[in-house]
């Protein structure tokens, strides 16, 4: 895990003050050994970012997970704590490495530990994006680095920083500690995704292909969304980000399961507003939260 010092900080731009860049609901104790994460659900954008863009609002925030923190707002009342970024993915992406960057968006020079290579920079898609996921560009101009680094130090740092602080709390109490990472998914493939213009499932269960959980856990969220009447498919399209993958380590009693709902199930993908659905899915994880949180696992 990386060796950062546990803190949250407030962030404070040149032109508004915005949210703390994370916040975590924490039941009154925690009695499981889970912790969930919703690191694209944040919507919080400023004024100096969106004046930088070339995109209308709207149009930043398809590259959200929008309303998956308040999807699984019911997670402390179960005994697990759920972590949320504030800052939107298109200012800052805190699913991916702290530094993978496109020397191309810049107008100077990144320093020489940027990641500049990476599948993710070559899709446009790198801790600071230069594309939306649909494959608009963001910007009106080149960036300098400092922009980027003061973003990454400002956001992404903080937020692992306490996501690394709760998986240590939850070892040390449990023995052991199920990471939950919480994402959403556009209803057809994109652009840059492997299935292009196909039509979704319903869920889709990412474990870096068994590498970063026990195949009992990926069994049991496979069936108990499936007993809820949801298709369901494993590693595909989406096997697991950054995340799942960085922090998923069941040597070290470290288990990660990324968990990718079809929004179509719930929102409107053009307008960003919640659909009727929304409700009955909130509750249909409120009954699969408690399902998970109370069972045993072995491992």
């Amino acid at each position: 895990m990386d060796d950062f010092t546990a803190k949250s900080a407030t962030v404070t731009s040149s032109v508004t003050v915005k949210k703390p860049p994370f916040e975590i609901l924490r039941p009154g104790a925690q009695t499981v050994p889970f912790i969930f994460a919703s690191p694209h659900s944040g919507s919080d954008y400023s004024d100096e970012f969106i004046a930088s863009s070339r995109l209308d609002p709207i149009s930043l925030r398809r590259s959200e997970d929008s309303f998956v923190d308040q999807l699984y707002s019911c997670v402390p009342e179960f005994g697990a704590p759920l972590i949320k970024a504030n800052f939107p993915r298109a200012f800052v992406d805190p699913n991916r490495e702290a530094y993978e960057l496109d020397p191309t968006m810049f107008e100077d020079d990144l320093p020489d530990h940027v990641n500049r290579g990476s599948p993710r920079v070559r899709a446009g898609l790198g801790t600071v994006a230069k594309l939306v996921t649909n494959g608009e560009n963001i910007y009106r101009r080149k960036l300098t680095s400092a922009e980027a680094i003061r973003r990454i130090k400002e956001n992404y740092h903080p937020y692992h920083n306490a996501l690394i602080e709760l998986i240590k709390e939850t070892k040390e109490a449990f023995g052991k500690c199920i990471l939950i990472d919480c994402h959403s998914m556009p209803s057809i493939g994109g652009p840059m995704d492997n299935d292009r213009g196909n039509q979704r499932v319903d869920f889709i269960l990412g474990n870096g292909h068994g590498k970063t959980c026990p195949q009992a856990l990926i069994n049991f969220v496979d069936a108990g969304l499936t007993d809820l009447g949801y298709d369901v498919r494993r590693n595909h399209p989406y096997s697991g980000g950054y995340t799942t993958r960085h922090y998923g380590n069941p040597e070290k009693g470290v288990h990660a399961l990324q968990i990718e709902i079809n929004r179509i199930i719930y929102m409107d993908e053009i307008t960003i507003t919640q659909k009727p659905g929304f409700n009955c899915l909130a509750q249909d994880l409120k009954l699969f939260v408690e399902k998970l949180t109370t069972q045993q696992f072995s491992f």
